[in-house]
This record gives structure tokens, sequence and C-alpha cells, in this order.
């Protein structure tokens, strides 16, 4: 992505470590050849054997300690859980959305040799910072949501580079285990991971650029009167990229949040920044507090801890439910973006220590909710079969939204929020609530308004 390309290319160090597979190599050589820099490459190899196994799972009661099932779906983490605990035995969980410190806390119970906890369940956020001690991965699909180039989510099998990355945790070096195995749970997926792990990833040859904040500030001082998701289309429409060696990134997350917050009076540079926020726009409330933190920087008054506290309700109690567990990790990714947005605004982010604190503590919490995640799904209800279907009914939203997607530019962004399931009446109705709010504010005689930069001509 574009985060990287700039990261790679702008950070003040005399020396840069890349780790990565050697599909990166000539696009890193590439890419530093055009900064004048030399690129040193060592290549090391596995020292444990992983071999592919002729049969596949089939059934959970054939899992062993040392286990890790890799899913690519929430509902397949909560039924491959529920099954295992109902066979007696006692499973780890780790995927994406949750806390750092919960997922440390479960790789820590599951490495644990004296620990009655002997199996991983598991996305393929085991890849990515975690030291497992795993004997075999057990792949329960080979399908996984993609985004296509269009920004739309798709359904396909994972990549060369994903398989040999997952399938690469098992029998690790270092580990209980002296070498490692890999398998599917359904036989007809085998043959189809065999080929993968028997193939060489692709090339990466290009890298992600995005339009930064001075090239759009460009564009509108010829456009004054576009707004920032117009501009980001006319830069797109005539810029010219050196195909060779970069790809202009998809930027409708970007436009998402600009459409978003297009009615708060922010200044253009702030407005980029705030756009380029790394948040899940497909959580309500993450959406919520974003669109709330920036009509707070727009009346230039601090987002204090307090006023966190307000918005947030902590203390955090222990959840009780499915649904429990999923705010309090929203909850979590406020957090991080309250974090995220205090390195660029410091003056109105000030209380830096104060949330570090407050995760910490909500990260606790979240642990207890996971390390019993089975009941909490029977307190939600939720069951095997209703997994399952849950899925085929999540296939069909998909499917949905995607036909919402193609004619989303006909209607207003409420309509699109709420084709989208991203907003309910009652959240538009609470947000024509604050509205009034904020109008009653800036009427306020003491409101004072912030100040707007004047338009310089650019030197040529």
């Amino acid at each position: 992505g574009w985060a990287w390309t700039r990261a790679l290319l702008g950070v003040l160090a005399e020396e840069i470590h890349v780790c990565g597979e050697e599909a990166a190599i000539e696009l890193i050589t590439a890419l530093a050849m055009t900064c004048n820099e030399n690129v040193e490459v060592f290549k090391y190899k596995r020292l444990t054997d992983l071999q592919v196994e002729t049969a596949a799972l089939v059934s959970l009661d054939n899992v062993q300690p040392g286990d890790c099932i890799v899913c690519f779906s929430k509902n397949d983490i909560y039924s491959v859980s529920r099954g295992l605990e109902a066979r007696g035995h006692e499973a780890a969980v780790i995927y994406g959305g949750l806390p750092p410190g919960t997922k440390l806390a479960q790789a820590q119970k599951f490495n644990d040799p004296s620990s009655s906890c002997k199996l991983l369940v598991a996305t393929d956020a085991i890849g990515m910072g975690l030291n497992l001690s795993i004997k075999r991965i057990i792949f329960y699909s080979l399908i996984k949501p993609i985004m296509s180039e269009n920004g739309e989510k798709e359904m396909d099998v994972i990549s060369v580079s994903q398989a040999l990355q997952i399938a690469g945790r098992a029998g690790r070096f270092g580990t209980q285990f002296d070498k490692g195995s890999v398998t599917t749970f359904k036989s007809e997926d085998l043959p189809t991971l065999k080929n993968l792990l028997s193939n060489r990833p692709e090339l990466l040859t290009k890298a992600g650029l995005h339009p930064t904040a001075e090239q759009i500030e460009m564009y509108a001082y010829h456009l004054p009167n576009s707004t920032l998701s117009n501009l980001m289309n006319i830069f797109e429409s005539i810029c010219t990229v050196d195909d060779s060696l970069y790809f202009m990134c998809n930027t409708e997350d970007f436009k998402f949040l600009a459409d978003m917050i297009q009615h708060v009076p922010l200044p253009l540079r702030a407005r980029y920044v705030f756009c380029c926020a790394p948040i899940n726009r497909k959580m309500p409330f993450i959406c919520s507090m974003f669109l709330k933190f920036a009509r707070q920087y727009s009346r230039n008054d601090a987002i204090t801890y307090n006023w966190l506290c307000r918005h947030l309700g902590p203390p955090f109690a222990v959840p009780k439910t499915i649904t429990d567990l999923v705010h309090l990790e929203c909850v979590f990714d406020v957090l991080d973006l309250y974090l995220w947005l205090s390195t660029r605004f410091l003056d109105l982010f000030p209380a830096v220590h104060q949330v570090r604190a407050l995760q910490e503590e909500l990260d606790k919490t979240i642990q207890e909710g996971v390390t019993q995640i089975t009941k909490l799904l029977e307190a939600s209800g939720i069951t095997k079969s209703s997994s399952s279907s849950m899925e085929d009914e999540n296939e069909d939203t998909l499917e949905e939204r995607l036909k919402q997607k193609a004619i989303k530019s006909r209607g207003r962004l409420t309509d699109r929020l709420m084709a989208e399931g991203l907003l309910t009446p009652s959240m538009l109705n609470q947000l024509k609530k604050e509205w009034q709010q904020s109008t009653q504010y800036l009427d306020e005689p003491d409101y004072k308004k912030p100040r707007r930069t004047t338009k310089r001509k650019p030197r040529t």
C-alpha cells in the first residue's frame, strides 16, 4: 500500500532492514535505485522440515495437540471453537480484530507446555508478529475475502504467498516441535493446497502510491469549490503514474471518509489527514466516533480524556455476548484512532498516556471475554447450524452490498450509508440531535470561528 511506500522511501534512517519473501527483492532494489541507494540481500533457509499430509482432517474428532485450525471468517472461528469445546478440548483463539495484548495472552496460553490448552483456532493473523509453537496447520477453508481493484469485497482462493506464509508457521525452529505438517479440513481442498505450496509467489513488481496533501492543495487552489472527494476523483482521472514501478492505490475508503465529514468545517490539510485515518468503515460505532472527533477538531476544542470517557463509557464490563465483545473491540479501535490522530494533532488530542492506560485496561477485559468465547456464543444464541446460516446470510448481504455500491453515486451520503448497512435510522436520529446541538453551539456569542488560512498561489 501507499503508506508502506512512503515509509520505505521517506524514513529518516541511515540503514533500513526489510524482512519479507524473495518476491519483493526486485521491487525493493528498483525503489532503492531511484534514491541512489544500495541494497544488500541476505537469504535464510528454513531450518526444520515441513510436509504436506496425504489426508485431510475431515472431522474435528481427529485433532491432535499442537494443531492450529486456520479460518478466514469470524463465523468459522465461532463454529470451530464451539465444535472443539463440545468434544472436550480447550482452544486458544486469535484473530485480527483482537488487541495486541489479547493476542499475546492467547499465544502464551497455547505455547505453554503445562497448559491444558493444546489447540489454536485462528485467522491468518498468526502469520504476523506472533511466535507460536504449532505442530500442524489445518486450513479450514482456502477461500478468503479479498479486495478487488475496484475496492469491492470478493471471495477467492488464497494466494501462493498467503498459503506459504501460513503453512510456514508449523514446526518453526526453536519451538517444541522439530518438524511441521500442513493439511486441509476438507478432502476436496487438499489437491489445491498442494498445488499452492508447490508454486513460487508472484513477483511484486509495483509499489502503491496515493496523492499527497500538497498535490491535493494545488488542485484545490484551481478548483476552490470542489469537495475533497471530487478533488480526489479529478486527480485520479488526469494524473500520470510511472506504471513500470508504481500503481495508484484504491481511494474508496479515503473518499468515503471525505464524504462523511464534508459538512464539517475543516481546513483542507486537516481534512486530508483525517481521511487518511486507518479505520474500519464497516463498523458504525467507529465511524460515529470518527465524525465526533472531526467536529471537536473543527471547533478547536481539545478531545480530552473526560470527553472521551463520556462517549466511550468506561469502566468496561466483561462481555456477556458476542455483540458485547465486538463492541469492545470497536472501542479499542477508537482508542487506536485517537492515538493515531494524536501524532498529527497533539494539541487537540493531548490525553495520550491516559488513553494508553485505558487501552491496557480494556485489553484485559477483552481477554476475559475471549477466554470464554463459547459461553458468549451460547448467550448470543449462536449454534453451529446458526453460524452456517449466518455465513450464508453474510454472503447474501455481501452480494446485495455490491449491487448497492454499483449505484451509490446516484444517492446522497445518508442513502449510501444506510444502503451499505453502516447507518441505522436510530443512528441517523442521534446524528441529527448532535447536529442541532452543534448548531446551537456555533450560534453562541462566545464561539470563535476557526481561523482560515488564505490561499497562496504556488511558487513557480
